[in-house]
């Protein structure tokens, strides 16, 4: 009887050595398995911030290039209406005094329409007139003032005023059969439209039946 029961707890002993033995290994795979599962969570979660974080700043980026390109743009606006203001005063500055001066230049000219070039007394008069005006032209250009002389020309209601209208043979209607006083422009704008005389047609047959 003793050596039976001695030999059942030697083996009963073992059976549950050997299941303890199962046991803590199956716990310790757990534990580790826990351990591996919180590791990867925390990579995982890392992962994600780091992955938050480049769209972030991605999006700064963005914003930020957006930032730039429209304070450029609005940069370049503001340099290139500068520049055309700089462009347009200028250009015209000179208006008012020019328009002044085509007076001198009027006058000069009906000068030397009206003066008797026949008179031999008169000729250095009108070499001196015709030196002067002729320097006023040059200086005028020299600013970008230019005449508008339109004789034999169509008519141009932009560039022209008509002062009167005539039937003129054999000319085609709205030409410019007489300039009255040139007109000026400074750097392409009228200033001063050129007073002119204008042909029209002749009535019709029936009209004048």
């Amino acid at each position: 009887m003793t050596t039976e029961s001695t030999s059942d707890k030697e083996e009963l002993t073992a059976e549950q050595l050997a299941d303890d033995i199962v046991k803590q290994a199956e716990e310790q795979v757990e534990e580790q398995h826990e351990h591996a599962h919180e590791v990867i969570s925390l990579e995982q979660e890392k992962i994600n911030e780091l992955e938050l974080a480049l769209v972030t700043a991605q999006s700064t980026v963005v914003d930020q290039k957006d930032s730039v390109i429209r304070a450029k743009a609005e940069v370049d606006n503001i340099r290139r209406r500068a520049a055309q203001d700089v462009d347009k005063a200028r250009k015209f500055a000179l208006e008012k005094f020019a328009g002044e001066m085509l007076t001198s230049l009027d006058n000069l000219e009906r000068a030397l329409q009206n003066i008797d070039k026949d008179d031999e007394s008169n000729q250095g008069f009108i070499e001196g007139v015709e030196l002067t005006l002729q320097g006023l032209i040059a200086s005028l250009e020299k600013f970008g003032v230019k005449s508008i002389d339109p004789q034999d020309q169509p008519f141009n209601p932009e560039l022209h005023q008509a002062m009167s209208m005539q039937e003129v043979p054999d000319v085609a209607p709205n030409t410019v059969i007489a300039v009255m006083q040139k007109g000026y422009e400074l750097n392409g704008r009228l200033i001063r439209p050129a007073m002119v005389m204008v042909s029209k047609a002749a009535p019709s047959v029936d009209a004048m039946a």
